[in-house]
């Protein structure tokens, strides 16, 4: 709050320095006591807290979601006031940490999940968890959801949003083999072994057709992150320890081992999966099974009108192994560890995030809410095929690993993937590889902190 003007405050010295006279002298400085204090709660109500929230600028709809939503809070709340600042995608991260080491940080942040480890390691941002649990209605989140944002028992950030990834296959290929179609139903996937048969049967290098693109290559580490990592999940493996502090014991387990065995066989033993494909090669009738995310529906009803859903393809659950799971978390807000007034920047996060806010901004852009009484709302995603990705989400969605080494993590990973698949390379020697660069980074980072 800020500080009270110096008239006040020379009038409470003044009346304190006349207190203790005559009687009269005290009836007089008890009703310029009162008045004072009316005097003081009146300033303090006029007061206007002003709030600095930082974001990564999106698309034309959702920078008019925000501003639609900041609008509306400071309607609700007149004596706060939120000046937020869209900064382009690649600039955000490096402006954000800048920020933060000058100490002039913003007092809200937007931030992708995998950073909650980073931010939250680093001391940036406040947490959150006693203000979920005052009034965040945390049983209206999944508990998976809340897990993706919670570094060493603290929730650090508010989800606003969820993204899934599902198996996206071509129907008339499919019936065109007589293979059976995959089930629809959230709970019944196919298991990895049913996908394989499938995709031998549909594979056809001569023609230019493969049967299965498994995790949209290998160009991105943080799609590996994403596209990959459930695999390991699906197969029992995992990827670090439950504290993010190694990967020895984890990423060396058997069924790891298992699970990036199979992904590399269907490039090197089966050949049902290239390296390269050509451009949109399953729309285009080159590829006959994707794993591909909600957001390209929209891309694929715009770009291929004639590539239509339910007729040339369909969307079944992810692939199992033993398990199901998918990797959950998006762009969520949290608030810095030196804001001067959290409080109020809970009032704008919670906002923002709860029922309310997460309608607004879904009917906007069209992005799943991460609230299921949000979600609720919208009865596309209660129905075939965006109940796929929603339920998949709240059941079997998993954190990737919360970890302040993230990157150096991830790059480790999909280092692995490739040296595997493209090089051909031992497994065992692979993993151990992973494992030496990761907990290189954790203890790097842990030297540095000191």
């Amino acid at each position: 709050m800020k500080k009270l003007s110096q008239t006040v405050v020379s009038a409470l010295v003044i009346g304190g320095l006349l207190a203790g006279c005559s009687t009269q002298d005290k009836q007089t400085s008890t009703s310029s006591t009162a008045l004072q204090s009316s005097d003081t709660a009146a300033v303090k109500k006029e007061e206007k807290v002003k709030l600095t929230f930082w974001r990564n600028s999106g698309n034309d709809t959702e920078n008019a979601a925000y501003d639609k939503l900041v609008a509306s809070f400071m309607e609700k709340y007149p004596n706060i006031s939120v000046e937020m600042t869209p900064i382009p995608y690649s600039d955000y991260d490096t402006k954000l940490r800048v920020s933060i080491a000058s100490g002039s940080p913003p007092d809200i942040m937007a931030l992708d999940a995998p950073t909650v480890g980073s931010y939250a390691n680093a001391g940036a941002l406040k947490p959150l968890t006693a203000y979920f649990k005052a009034d965040g209605n945390m049983d209206d989140v999944p508990k998976s959801t809340l897990a993706t944002y919670t570094y060493q028992n603290e929730i650090y950030m508010a989800p606003l949003t969820e993204s899934s990834i599902a198996m996206f296959y071509n129907k008339k290929m499919f019936q065109a083999k007589g293979i059976p179609l995959p089930s629809k139903n959230p709970d019944e996937p196919w298991t990895w072994d049913q996908v394989l048969d499938a995709a031998k049967k549909l594979n056809d290098p001569a023609a230019g057709v493969f049967g299965i693109d498994p995790a949209q290559g290998f160009g991105n580490a943080g799609a590996t992150a994403y596209f990959k990592y459930p695999i390991i999940w699906q197969f029992g493996g995992e990827i670090m320890n439950p504290e993010g502090t190694t990967s020895k014991g984890f990423l060396d387990s058997a069924n790891t081992k298992k699970a990036v065995q199979f992904f590399s066989d269907l490039y090197n033993k089966d050949k049902v999966s290239a390296l390269e494909y050509p451009p949109d090669p399953f729309p285009n009738g080159k590829l006959a099974i994707t794993i591909d995310g909600s957001w390209s529906l929209a891309n694929l009803k715009d770009k291929f009108p004639n590539f239509k859903l339910g007729e040339d393809y369909d969307i079944a659950p992810l692939p199992k192994g033993t398990q199901q799971a998918v990797a959950n978390g998006s762009w969520a807000l949290g608030i810095s560890a030196k804001s001067k007034h959290p409080d109020e920047a809970w009032k704008f996060v919670n906002w923002v995030t709860g029922h309310d806010g997460q309608k607004t901004y879904a009917s906007m852009t069209k992005d799943i809410p991460s609230r299921y009484s949000a979600a609720k709302e919208f009865p596309e995603l209660n129905e075939y095929p965006k109940n796929i990705f929603v339920v998949q989400n709240q059941k079997y969605g998993r954190p990737r690993p919360i970890t302040p080494i993230f990157p150096q993590m991830s790059d480790a990973v999909n280092k692995m993937f490739e040296d595997v698949t493209i090089g051909k390379r031992n497994v065992d020697a692979s993993i151990a590889e992973a494992i030496a660069t990761i907990d290189k980074a954790y203890a790097d980072m842990k030297a540095q902190k000191k």
